[in-house]
Protein backbone atom coordinates (compact mmCIF):
# COMPACT_ATOMS: atom_id res chain seq x y z
CA UNK A 1 0.00 0.00 0.00
CA UNK A 2 1.40 3.23 -0.82
CA UNK A 3 1.40 6.82 0.68
CA UNK A 4 -1.81 7.95 -1.09
CA UNK A 5 -4.02 4.62 -0.49
CA UNK A 6 -2.94 4.97 3.10
CA UNK A 7 -4.66 8.27 3.21
CA UNK A 8 -7.47 6.78 1.33
CA UNK A 9 -7.82 4.36 3.81
CA UNK A 10 -7.82 6.47 6.84
CA UNK A 11 -10.11 9.26 5.35
CA UNK A 12 -12.55 6.49 4.85
CA UNK A 13 -12.31 5.21 8.14
CA UNK A 14 -12.79 8.33 9.68
CA UNK A 15 -16.13 8.53 7.60
CA UNK A 16 -17.47 5.55 8.66
CA UNK A 17 -16.70 6.93 12.55
CA UNK A 18 -18.51 10.09 11.46
CA UNK A 19 -21.70 8.25 9.84
CA UNK A 20 -21.98 6.29 13.37
CA UNK A 21 -21.05 9.49 15.61
CA UNK A 22 -23.01 12.11 14.07
CA UNK A 23 -26.60 10.63 13.61
CA UNK A 24 -26.56 9.20 17.61
CA UNK A 25 -24.39 12.45 19.31
CA UNK A 26 -24.61 15.70 17.57
CA UNK A 27 -28.15 14.94 16.20
CA UNK A 28 -29.98 12.77 18.77
CA UNK A 29 -31.83 16.03 20.37
CA UNK A 30 -33.38 17.43 16.23
CA UNK A 31 -36.46 16.16 15.97
CA UNK A 32 -36.84 17.67 12.88
CA UNK A 33 -36.72 15.47 9.59
CA UNK A 34 -34.20 17.68 7.56
CA UNK A 35 -31.78 17.37 10.25
CA UNK A 36 -30.86 14.03 9.16
CA UNK A 37 -32.17 14.08 5.91
CA UNK A 38 -29.73 17.21 4.85
CA UNK A 39 -26.65 15.22 7.01
CA UNK A 40 -27.19 11.89 5.36
CA UNK A 41 -27.74 13.93 1.72
CA UNK A 42 -24.66 15.72 2.20
CA UNK A 43 -22.65 12.50 3.51
CA UNK A 44 -23.73 10.44 0.74
CA UNK A 45 -22.03 13.19 -1.57
CA UNK A 46 -18.52 13.50 0.22
CA UNK A 47 -18.63 9.02 -0.28
CA UNK A 48 -19.65 9.66 -3.71
CA UNK A 49 -17.06 11.95 -4.11
CA UNK A 50 -14.46 9.87 -2.05
CA UNK A 51 -15.14 6.71 -4.06
CA UNK A 52 -14.68 9.23 -7.61
CA UNK A 53 -11.21 9.94 -6.79
CA UNK A 54 -10.42 6.37 -5.15
CA UNK A 55 -11.11 4.58 -8.62
CA UNK A 56 -10.34 6.91 -10.85
CA UNK A 57 -6.34 5.97 -11.20
CA UNK A 58 -7.27 2.37 -11.63
CA UNK A 59 -6.63 0.45 -14.79
CA UNK A 60 -7.32 -2.86 -16.61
Amino acid sequence: MNKSEARWAVFLVILMVLAYVVPYTLLTNVDAWYGSFLFWSIFGLVIIVANVFITIKWSD
